[in-house]
């Protein structure tokens, strides 16, 4: 276990003991998107604050130099919007290439209820082992999302796709923010790894701060802030408030205020 707990800490406030994730893993499912046009202009921004960044193995070499001590998270799945089923992920780099870049961790999506769900637990099973093997912290991307799930943030639903991760192997799960306090209590208490959040739909600055400080109090190790940060018009002022929140367990109206955001 040597080798996961250092490479946690290089993922994982080793302070805190909570994270900020800075995913900016969209390239292939959504193309050359705002905020993504320029990846090393978006990485020195984004890892000015954030703990981690999470990116596809072509944009590592963008990454050089620009990181700003914080870890790297190596995405090994992807899917298209573009595709019959774009809730499919296929495997698309291995645990060795990522260790080969130079990854502190590895991560994976899976959308639970797609119609490809059998598959990409199998693909899941499978990158679980390889990360055991070489002691790579495994960050799970769980997703509640197919014909049967009628709310993405249903408890219920979350609850499901957040232990799926858990029991494949796990050592953070990533899921959606169910929008209360009391409800995603039942997600963290579900869920024998840390659980962190995704950035959510947009809303305004002071709605999605509000969303990760209530995620926090509710036990969330967590939060990974993707498109609401890269696309932010002031993306360090932004992630500086998310990490006060996080890190410093500041009110969204004293965070906001030590960060400049109106």
């Amino acid at each position: 276990m040597l080798g996961k707990e250092i490479r946690m800490r290089k993922i994982v406030n080793p302070l805190t003991g909570k994270m900020l994730i800075a995913p900016i893993d969209h390239g292939i499912s959504d193309g050359p998107i705002k905020g993504l046009i320029n990846p090393s202009e978006t990485i020195e921004l984004v890892s000015t604050y954030a703990d981690s960044v999470i990116m596809h193995k072509g944009l590592v070499s963008q990454s050089v130099g620009k990181m700003n001590g914080a870890g790297l998270i190596v995405h090994l799945s992807a899917g298209t919007m573009i595709a019959p089923d774009k809730l499919e992920k296929t495997i698309v780099t291995t645990v060795e290439e990522a260790i080969s870049l130079g990854a502190d961790a590895i991560s994976v999506h899976m959308n639970v209820g797609a119609p490809t769900t059998s598959k990409m637990m199998e693909d899941m099973g499978k990158v679980s082992r390889d990360c055991a093997r070489f002691g790579m912290p495994l960050v799970m991307m769980m997703y509640p999302r197919g014909e049967r799930v009628t709310s993405e943030s249903d408890v219920e639903m979350v609850k499901i796709a957040a232990r799926i991760g858990a029991e494949l192997g796990a050592d953070i799960v990533k899921t959606v923010y169910t929008g209360d306090k009391e409800s995603f209590k039942e997600v963290v208490a579900g869920c024998h790894v840390p659980v962190v959040i995704a950035g959510g739909s947009k809303g305004t600055d002071k709605e999605i701060l509000q969303n990760v400080r209530d995620a926090m109090d509710a036990g969330a190790a967590g939060v990974a802030m993707g498109r609401n940060s890269f696309q932010h018009d002031s993306p360090k002022q932004f992630l500086k408030a998310v990490s006060l929140i996080i890190h410093k367990e500041m009110s969204v109206d004293d965070a906001m205020k030590e960060s400049g955001l109106k």
